[in-house]
């Protein structure tokens, strides 16, 4: 792995990085229909975000860039273009271009951390980031300049540990209070400290929150809590059957039994935050969630070694065993799912290269 601590200048791994980064057929165009997927990995000690295609073949890497730490979210822009976010602490931010050109990297300032989540504004002019203020913990958005990811601005996210975004794509809400285009975001409520990185201290302390801002200026237009204050919440995904948001949960209860049964989806329908019905031997960690076909999600139970697909109220109604369920992603009606050595969609289980160890999240680009 490449470490930026040890003796190189940032400048100087600017220039290392852009050397290895390259659009690589690793083999020949598979046969038949195959679905694409960027995502992020860890292989023989370092760590690659790239583009993966899984078909009747099995899943082969298509293009990738090396990356000096490890990664957490993507999210990908029109053009193409992915960004990438260092996973928390992070202090780097990437956008690549799977089909070439030069890549483009930024350093965040000493006194701020990135979360591990990236999301470009809806009118394309900024590029958002979750990010904790070193001397307070506070929870923050930054806002950037679409083009060279320069920090222009900030926003209070009302809350500590912000992680994931996700942008309404219609109005909710009684009276549609909240338009088309606020952002969400999730304060994983965990308090934090620089030279603690991501040890969970302090943890009576916690204050996890669903947050509404305005996308213009981030004036907070709301704010929800769940009962139950050791339920961090992190991922998000729409869905539009029931026209809800999912909200992934991890458990950070001191009982073991209430973290092995604890609830790991809560749903918001513009009204109010509603934790799902205890979830027996979940383990306690969701790692991800995403939509599925004819209303509800499907979230990764990661300790749990299980896929389950949820009706809207957040109900079991299937699982499926998946070792070390991960990354998830859904678009018109299909999903994919990432495991140890599997891949998972739409029902179906391939092999996937075991020296491939896929990070917590993937996007799935528009099919053509």
């Amino acid at each position: 792995m490449i470490d930026p601590r040890h003796g190189l200048t940032r400048r100087a791994l600017f220039a290392l990085l852009g050397a290895v980064a390259w659009p690589l057929a690793q083999a020949d165009a598979p046969r038949g229909k195959t679905d694409e997927l960027l995502a992020s990995w860890a292989e023989a000690g370092r760590y690659h975000a790239g583009r993966l295609s899984v078909g009747a073949e099995g899943a082969q890497v298509r293009s990738r860039i090396e990356l000096p730490t490890r990664a957490h979210g993507l999210a990908l822009e029109a053009d193409g273009s992915v960004l990438v976010a260092a996973r928390r602490p992070g202090d780097w931010l990437l956008r690549w271009r799977p089909e070439g050109g030069e890549p483009q990297w930024h350093w965040v300032n000493d006194d701020r951390r990135l979360n591990g989540h990236v999301l470009p504004s809806s009118d394309g002019r900024s590029v958002w980031t979750t990010e904790t203020d070193q001397a307070d913990a506070r929870g923050l958005i930054g806002l950037r300049d679409a083009r060279t990811l320069e920090k222009t601005g900030e926003w209070a996210t009302h809350g500590m540990d912000p992680h994931e975004m996700l942008v309404l794509p219609e109005a909710l809400g009684p009276r549609s209070r909240f338009p088309a285009g606020t952002l969400l975001v999730a304060n994983g409520g965990i308090p934090t400290q620089s030279e603690t990185g991501r040890s969970h201290r302090d943890l009576s302390r916690m204050d996890p929150s669903l947050v509404a801002l305005d996308p213009a200026s981030g004036a907070l237009l709301g704010q929800w809590r769940l009962h139950d204050a050791r339920l961090s919440v992190r991922h998000l995904a729409w869905d539009p059957v029931s026209r809800r948001v999912g909200i992934a949960l991890q458990a950070e209860h001191d009982d073991e039994a209430a973290r092995r049964d604890a609830p790991l989806l809560a749903t918001w329908d513009g009204s109010g935050l509603t934790a799902s019905p205890p979830m027996a031997g979940a383990l306690g960690y969701g790692g991800d969630v995403c939509a599925r076909a004819g209303g509800g999600f499907w979230l990764s139970a990661t300790r749990a070694n299980a896929l389950l697909g949820l009706a809207p109220d957040g109900a079991i109604a299937e699982r499926v065993t998946l070792p070390s369920a991960g990354a998830l992603a859904a678009q018109a009606g299909h999903a994919w799912a990432g495991g140890a050595a599997a891949v998972w969609s739409d029902g179906q289980q391939q092999a996937w290269p075991a020296a491939l160890q896929i990070d917590n999240h993937w996007v799935s680009p528009p099919r053509g």
